[in-house]
């Protein structure tokens, strides 16, 4: 699934995600942590990765595989 960076707290490392069909979806920074990077700007489009329960566990930046 992709979206785009909508917020993002560099200090507490935790944001939200507005996504292709419109809707809105908040990531915790554990699902950042898992990413390796280092900042997110709004706007970047990024893949997610969630659990079966729903819960965003990675995003990444759509170029890297």
């Amino acid at each position: 699934m992709q979206g785009t960076v909508a917020t993002f707290d560099p200090t507490l490392r935790n944001g939200s995600l507005l996504l292709d069909d419109g809707s809105r979806l908040d990531f915790p920074a554990e699902a950042f942590a898992a990413s390796g990077l280092r900042l997110l700007r709004v706007g970047q489009r990024v893949r997610i990765e969630r659990s079966v329960t729903g819960d965003v566990t990675l995003v990444t930046l759509v170029t890297l595989p």
